[in-house]
């Protein structure tokens, strides 16, 4: 009996199905399985990786393994402590008064003319290796004047033969903050700290003059063929910032530098732990500013360079980025203490190790939520967030609504970590408009019948999966000013469930109540017409629509017609900017974990309008802003407390904001994975992480064993299918044996 080619081809098929069957979906390669490497995830390309231009989480992610600014926040410790990183120790301001007098550290914000700060770096802190330090032996940079021809399999620093290292300086430091005021760079913060730091502004102009003149000189000489774009592009303009001054910077020392304000700022210390702030060797700029490499897109938008305990290894943005520990680092170790709880939890157990602990970092692209959950339920990805898809899977509520890893995730060893982060978010009203805005009594009760209407506790429970505390002002948990219980609610939307010990929503009846007295019974107007806002976002994500419908129905309770507008998110920011909006949702993450971060949103000169700031809503109130600014420039204390208080009592009755949530981040992590304590102002903690390497290979060997009956069953399959060929040829062979 002969098998047909056909059942042939079919058998050969499914005998590399079933082989494939039994390969794991292991997306590394074998040789890693023992490494001591730590595998994440990123779902968005970083667009700015220059520390004085970026400015958003998933950039920060990256750059604050590689850079390290003066200052860095204790991992482990809660409320957030700064500490030094760079700098020997804690800079404490000297405050002067306007003849030059030395005044004491509780000097009031009004005696203060001049704030300095003496900043004093470690010895012997490196740089990584790095092919804009290579030097020739008369010093001059190995690679100036890069050709094309020269970048022929060249896609990044690390491909460069030759590399270097040297030391951090006090000059770099001052380089950095020059280039924050620099106009050609377009810092996103340069406008903040051009009230605070002396002599910005005017060094800013200064460069900016001389940036206009030789752009002017560069048109006239080129004439009517002149492209601004294209000429900068082949000849970037290089600016030598020693030619011009800049007061507040002053170097004091080789490894010392002062900073002076021109004024009292005690914020100013958090803007030190911020990228923003890490040192820039002049060298690096200079490298990167050259035509042939921008050619190839070699930027330092792309390309960091940094002291931090990481280097960027590779760069592929549409499908992995690569951290590798950097060989000179020797900055820092474990801490040797934390808050209470924390050692019972095994996160002093590495007390003392020098960082970093783990050796390299992988961040592989996901953009979908699906294929990434199960690679780390598999154990290819050590940490996990967690969708809602994967909500009730992942999470169990135990007694007296505990939140807990599901009994699915325990089997694997997988906890959970919870954090209440340090952000808002919040709906806006746009005070300009005649119908939402305004400061009458009638306008007020608008709102806040509105903010009553929007049950933000039931947004919490259907969109967040309860992850998330209602709002009762701006301030979010953990930061000075927020208040814990009956102190804490906003008694003009909430009471106090003295049974339940939690605040309770007023009832639809209250918000209706005030809906008529501001002149809308039943949300009709005095002609009987119903009451019509406008309600602009960018939500264009797949569960949009059911978020929309869900403020429709909101506002439908009071008989409001809430009309959607969603645009994109560019064309949803320049309405937001011209104030072309009535209702609107926002939100905010602290920089630096103070009330002032979050205060500052109503304050009436950061309006967005008038002033292109960050008052979304536009408001402005007199004694809201006098308020403000005494209490801006305060050290914690029990009277900077009464003055927050006043300032949450003012937005409440004014009602520019229909306060939302503060979110609460939840995060899987499998049981080798160690060190993991959320820290909301940390952006450098992966190299406190630990693994347990050996662990992991075994616990994915086990989740992930090779299928192999499909194997069996094609083997069988071929067997039992060439029997009857076997039986035949055996017959034929014995016949004529028989005959011979």
């Amino acid at each position: 009996m002969r098998i047909s080619s056909k059942i042939r081809l079919i058998i050969i098929i499914a005998s590399f199905a079933a082989l494939n069957s039994c390969t794991p979906n292991n997306p590394y390669r074998s040789e890693e399985k023992h490494e001591n490497t730590l595998y994440s995830t990123f779902d968005e390309v970083p667009k700015h990786m220059d520390p004085a231009r970026s400015y958003s989480e998933n950039e920060y992610a990256i750059i604050a393994q590689i850079y390290e600014p003066p200052l860095e926040y204790h991992y482990l410790k809660r409320p957030y402590e700064l500490i030094p990183l760079t700098l020997t120790k804690l800079p404490e301001p000297a405050y002067y008064d306007k003849a030059g007098k030395r005044l004491g550290s509780n000097a009031t914000p009004e005696a203060v003319a001049r704030a300095e700060y003496d900043l004093i770096i470690k010895k012997g802190l490196m740089y990584q290796d790095h092919p804009a330090l290579a030097k020739n032996a008369d010093s001059t940079p190995v690679y100036a004047n890069i050709k094309a021809s020269e970048l022929r399999g060249i896609n990044g620093p690390d491909d460069f033969k030759l590399k270097a290292t040297r030391e951090l300086t006090a000059d770099d430091y001052i380089y950095a903050v020059m280039r924050l005021a620099d106009p050609k760079i377009g810092s996103p913060i340069a406008p903040i700290l051009s009230q605070y730091i002396l002599g910005f502004d005017e060094f800013s102009a200064s460069v900016g003059k001389e940036i206009k003149a030789i752009r002017e000189e560069r048109k006239k000489a080129a004439g009517a063929t002149y492209n601004r774009t294209e000429d900068e592009k082949k000849n970037p303009i290089r600016i030598d910032y020693s030619k011009h001054e800049f007061k507040g910077l002053k170097k004091t020392g080789t490894h010392s530098f002062k900073i002076i304000l021109k004024r009292k700022y005690p914020q100013f210390s958090y803007w030190l732990a911020m990228p923003f702030f890490a040192p820039m060797p002049k060298e690096a700029d200079v490298f990167y500013n050259q035509p042939a490499l921008a050619d190839k897109n070699i930027t330092l938008d792309r390309f960091p360079i940094g002291t931090g305990p990481y280097f960027m290894k590779t760069l592929n943005p549409r499908k992995e980025i690569v951290l590798e520990k950097n060989p000179h680092y020797s900055n820092g170790f474990y801490p040797t203490e934390g808050e209470a709880g924390d050692k019972e939890a095994g996160l002093l157990k590495d007390a003392g190790k020098p960082l970093p602990l783990v050796s390299k970092i992988v961040m592989k692209l996901e953009i979908e939520a699906i294929p990434r959950w199960n690679k780390f339920l598999q154990g290819y990805y050590d940490l996990s967030g967690i969708t809602s898809d994967s909500f009730d899977a992942a999470v169990a509520f135990g007694g007296k609504g505990v939140v807990e890893p599901s009994d699915e995730m325990k089997k694997k060893g997988i906890a959970l970590v919870t954090l209440v982060k340090p952000s808002s978010y919040f709906h806006i009203f746009n005070m300009n408009d005649k119908t939402v805005g305004g400061y009458s009594e009638e306008k007020k009760k608008l709102r806040r019948a509105i903010s009553i209407a929007l049950d933000q506790e039931e947004f919490i429970e259907i969109f967040t999966n309860g992850r998330g505390v209602a709002a009762m002002t701006p301030i979010p948990p953990k930061i000075f000013g927020y208040e814990e219980g009956s102190a804490g609610i906003n008694p003009l939307t909430h009471e106090w469930d003295a049974t339940l010990q939690r605040p309770k929503r007023k009832s639809l009846d209250e918000a209706k109540r005030l809906l008529k007295e501001a002149g809308y019974p039943d949300g009709r107007d005095k002609t009987g017409r119903p009451l019509t806002i406008t309600f602009d976002n960018a939500w264009t994500g797949a569960e949009s629509a059911q978020h929309i419908n869900w403020y429709i129905k909101q506002f439908a309770k009071l008989g409001i017609s809430l009309v959607n507008r969603t645009t994109d998110g560019n064309r949803f920011q320049e309405k937001m900017t011209n104030g072309d909006f009535q209702f609107a949702f926002w939100g905010w993450n602290a920089d630096y974990p103070d009330p002032e971060n979050f205060m500052f949103l109503l304050y009436g000169p950061n309006g967005k309008v008038k002033f292109k700031g960050e008052n979304g809503a536009n408001y402005s109130s007199a004694e809201f802003d006098r308020l403000f600014k005494i209490m801006e420039n305060m050290d914690n204390s029990g009277e900077r407390l009464e003055i927050i208080r006043r300032m949450n009592e003012i937005a409440r009755e004014d009602a520019p904001w229909a306060f939302g949530y503060h979110p609460v981040s939840f995060t899987l992590k499998h049981g080798w994975a160690g060190n993991y304590k959320p820290n909301a102002m940390a952006n450098n903690e992966m190299k406190y992480y630990g693994l347990d390497a050996l662990e992991r290979a075994k616990m994915r060997d086990a989740w992930n064993r090779p299928v192999v009956w499909p194997v069996i069953a094609v083997l069988l399959l071929l067997v039992i299918s060439a029997l009857p060929a076997i039986m035949a040829v055996k017959k034929k062979f014995g016949a004529q044996a028989k005959r011979n």
